[in-house]
Parts: structure tokens; sequence; C-alpha cells
């Protein structure tokens, strides 16, 4: 178990740690003022590539937190700099996915496409405009050939009265369809840690990583050797956690949990 003592800088997962569906959870703002006053540096880090970072700004300054947009990373950016370092300038890109994604897509130097024609990777996110024809066109872009990338794997998405379907089951509708299974960027997979990690300029084990999913936030955060704290206001509960082989470090409540353990006022 990680002396918590020795924690220098700290990850936090978004939906399900610092709010569920349009609801605050408790202590965001008591936390993060914590965190300014200590000289902790963080960064937000989230698998979900809906939103554009200045949403999330705008999101953390009406719950009182100031942050700025080099403490944000999503998965939709990740993606972004990992087509970046594969295909060259104007490729042509078919999304499956929100505004996060699509600006950074085309902010990265690349072309959107709406079809399947020409495209060269088909890059698919959480769609709440999800429609057959969209899924049609990703399924005949990479059977023609395309790379098959996805922003995460997350099958759910917490919401105030309980869990929505996730990217997950827009990448099982199409590995069901094309037999192609997906390159996928986001946690758990190292590269959002890894682009963390570079922000914070701290040593890997002096991160403190806190997330609500085992097989995505604590699972990825142990594969890159940084300590582990499940928040249990997302999709993981208790009996989840009984039942699953991944075991984080340390488990939490709420963000009032969390704190009192940086803090020292822990009993």
């Amino acid at each position: 178990m990680p002396d918590i003592s020795r924690i220098k800088a700290l990850i936090f997962d978004l939906d399900g740690v610092l709010w569920r569906g349009q609801n605050p959870l408790p202590g965001v703002a008591d936390i993060f003022r914590f965190l300014r006053q200590q000289s902790l540096p963080f960064v937000l880090a989230t698998n979900n590539s809906t939103a554009l970072p200045e949403k999330i700004q705008e999101r953390m300054r009406e719950m009182s937190v100031a942050v700025s947009l080099s403490e944000i990373v999503t998965s939709a950016q990740t993606t972004a700099i990992y087509l970046q370092q594969r295909f060259p300038a104007k490729t042509i890109i078919y999304s499956l996915g929100e505004i996060g994604l699509r600006a950074a897509i085309l902010n990265a130097g690349f072309q959107l496409t709406d079809t399947a024609n020409d495209a060269k990777a088909v890059v698919v996110g959480m769609d709440r405009a999800l429609t057959w024809k969209k899924l049609t066109e990703a399924a005949l872009a990479i059977q023609a050939g395309a790379v098959f990338i996805s922003t995460n794997a997350d099958t759910s998405f917490p919401l105030e009265c309980g869990l929505a379907p996730g990217a997950g089951a827009n990448l099982a509708a199409l590995q069901a369809t094309t037999g192609v299974a997906p390159i996928n960027i986001g946690k758990p997979e190292s590269y959002m840690f890894l682009q963390a990690l570079k922000q914070l300029m701290v040593r890997a084990e002096e991160i403190l990583v806190l997330g609500d999913r085992l097989e995505t936030d604590i699972l990825g955060a142990q594969r890159c050797n940084m300590a582990t704290g499940l928040v249990l206001t997302g999709v993981t509960n208790r009996e989840m956690l009984d039942h699953s082989q991944c075991h984080p470090d340390l488990v939490f409540d709420d963000l009032p949990h969390v704190l009192r353990a940086l803090s020292g006022s822990e009993s």
C-alpha cells in the first residue's frame, strides 16, 4: 500500500469521480482548493471523448474550480496525437463521435468524411446521436481496409439514474459486424497516463490516480506503476470490487474521504 504522504501529483477521472451525469459530486471544490494550497499538481484525464476541453474547463469553473487547459487530457486529444504519429496531415478520417472528437481530429490537421469512401481510419467514440447509417459507413470503411481505432472501450456511461451505453457499445457492434478488433487509445492503455505523466513532471510512482472503474482507471494506472485510488461514487461498487481480480491500493467512499486521507485527518 502506498504512503499517501509521499504523493506529489494526482490524476483524476471525471465521470463518476467529479460528477455523475449533470450532477456534481460532493467535495469537488474542497479537494481542489486543498491541492492548490499544497501546490500539488494534477491532471483531469477522461476517457469521455464527447466534450471539448474548454467545456470541461467551464464545467469545473461552475463548481468553483479554476483549471487550465494544460491540466486537461481527453481521450479525443490523445487519439488525435496517436493519429499524427501514424498518418500524414490531411489524411481522410471517418469519425463516429461527437464534437470533442471531431474537433480534436480537425485541429490535428486531418480531414473528416461522412462516408466510407477513401477513409484511411475509422475513429470511434461515444455518440449520443448514433444511427444505423453511421454504424454502416464505419463498418464499410473498416471492411475496405481503414484502420479501426477507438477513443475508449468503456461499455457504460454513468448517469444520475443509472448506466447508459458507452463507446464500447459502438465498438461491440462494429467488431461483431466486421470481425476486426479496434486499437484502443483510452484507459486502460498507457497513452493517456503517459501524456499526463509528461505534463505533471514527477515520477510515475509519485502519482495517485483516482477513478471509478477497475478495468480502466485502476488497471491502466497499475500498468504504468502509479498508485491507485478507487472512488465508489461511479460505476464500481463494493460488491463488484469484492469479486474483481483487479485491486486498487486504496478505496474511498467519495471525494471528502480522499481529502481526509490527503490532509492526514483520516481517523
